[in-house]
């Protein structure tokens, strides 16, 4: 398999992370977002959405978006599972996903980002707190649900689900905007759970071939 991703990228880093789960080898193939490379050519031919991650499948058979390609993963190879196999279980899982990606992450993306300062411009400072605000929102909501009971060493039990492939990224880009994670302590709790655990270091930025300081 091949996976086209940017280190920064955190829906490349949520795929990453469940690859290390699976204990999945992949070649990786990366694409500077901030740079532009998404847009060239070479990417933007192959890529239908022309964003990352892309799994390619030794078919030549693509994939894009993360939660699609990690359910993919989850199915053809089951073990670990990422999903419970329960079906409350799964929808609790899948809402605690869905939190990040679809209320944090799509509006605050690099793209959405460019686009409040190229297009609108919006100031560095005001561009943060808009970025903090939505996260800390979004972060607040997963808290309650982590909460609400289900909980254990990580988001749903005591072993890694795609919940936590979710959360992990999250967490590293608010920590690069210095969002607040004061009083969510469930949610912290589980994230030094996951960055105790071998898949998710293999799966960080800094392990990446194309990570920048």
């Amino acid at each position: 398999m091949k996976l086209y991703n940017y280190f920064r990228s955190s829906a490349s880093f949520r795929v990453r992370i469940a690859l290390a789960l699976k204990g999945l080898p992949y070649d990786y193939l990366p694409v500077h977002l901030a740079r532009g490379d998404h847009k060239l050519p070479a990417f933007a031919d192959m890529a239908t959405e022309g964003l990352v991650p892309v799994l390619e499948l030794d078919d030549g058979t693509r994939l894009t978006q993360s939660m699609a390609i990690i359910e993919y993963l989850d199915e053809t190879h089951p073990e670990p599972p990422l999903l419970p196999a329960d079906a409350l279980g799964r929808a609790r899982v899948r809402a605690l996903s869905q939190i990040v990606a679809c209320e944090i992450h799509p509006i605050n993306n690099l793209r959405v980002l460019k686009y409040l300062v190229r297009e609108l411009k919006v100031e560095e400072e005001p561009k943060n707190t808009w970025y903090r605000h939505w996260v800390r929102t979004g972060l607040e909501a997963f808290e309650k649900q982590l909460a609400a009971g289900g909980t254990g060493r990580f988001c749903h039990g005591d072993a890694p689900t795609l919940a936590d492939c979710l959360l992990v990224p999250q967490i590293f880009n608010g920590q690069r905007f210095n969002v607040s994670f004061d009083g969510l302590t469930h949610t912290m709790r589980v994230f030094d759970a996951c960055m105790a655990h071998p898949a998710f270091q293999a799966a960080e930025p800094k392990a990446c071939p194309d990570f920048e300081a």
